[in-house]
């Protein structure tokens, strides 16, 4: 079950909301003000959230910063479209304005909660039977699992992002540069062979072949 967050602080819109997402089998959280919706937030974390702008206490501006790797629809009466537009660069998913249609609300909700799904499913990267989450930093070989270090995910990251062509030393430097500053032309042989027997040390194999005076490429076989 998807729950949702509502945080609005007018008890009318509030349970109305409440009663339709909850018949269209969401688990439903409440809050009736900034301050409240963050103590919520630090004891749960919903799926998506509902947010109206004018709260008690902190209003919704001052809260949606404070909300991290959660989908946020703005459901408000303001409808100038430069507010909109802040709120949408500020890190809203989407904006919807009093009143609404329920239906289009729950479309809305429908498609964030889609793109969200699919982001989580994107973070995870796999070749042969080796998976990489990319968000935490993880390698895994079925049960088997090893934490890999910044300079370690970037390296096993940009080989399975090209797994099927050998990545250049200068490439490999210029690319996980964005991802870790610790690494060198000098440290790169190091980073890799830490890499190759932690994933050795959970496969039993090596995934990562060195191309002499070319680079790295992954592979399959024993």
């Amino acid at each position: 079950m998807k729950n949702i967050l509502i945080i609005d602080d007018d008890m009318h819109i509030g349970n109305m909301l409440e009663e339709l997402l909850t018949k269209e089998g969401y688990g439903v959280l409440r809050a009736y003000s900034g301050t409240e919706a963050l103590l919520v937030l630090s004891a749960a974390t919903p799926d998506l959230v509902l947010l109206d702008l004018m709260l008690p206490g902190l209003n919704g501006e001052e809260v949606l910063p404070r909300i991290k790797g959660i989908p946020v629809i703005v459901v408000s009466a303001k409808a100038d479209v430069g507010n909109k537009v802040d709120l949408l660069l500020g890190g809203a998913a989407d904006y919807v304005t009093k009143p609404f249609h329920t239906k289009e609300l729950l479309a809305r909700i429908t498609v964030q909660l889609r793109r969200a799904a699919a982001d989580t499913a994107s973070s995870i990267l796999t070749f042969d039977n080796l998976a990489l989450d990319t968000d935490l930093h993880i390698a895994s070989v079925g049960a088997n699992e090893t934490k890999l270090t910044r300079t370690e995910h970037a390296i096993l990251k940009l080989l399975m992002q090209n797994q099927t062509q050998v990545v250049t030393k200068s490439l490999l430097l210029e690319r996980i540069s964005e991802d870790t500053p610790d690494c060198t032309e000098n440290s790169l042989k190091m980073h890799v062979s830490n890499l190759r027997r932690k994933l050795r040390e959970i496969s039993g194999k090596d995934y990562i072949e060195a191309v002499w005076g070319i680079g790295f490429h992954l592979r399959a076989d024993e």
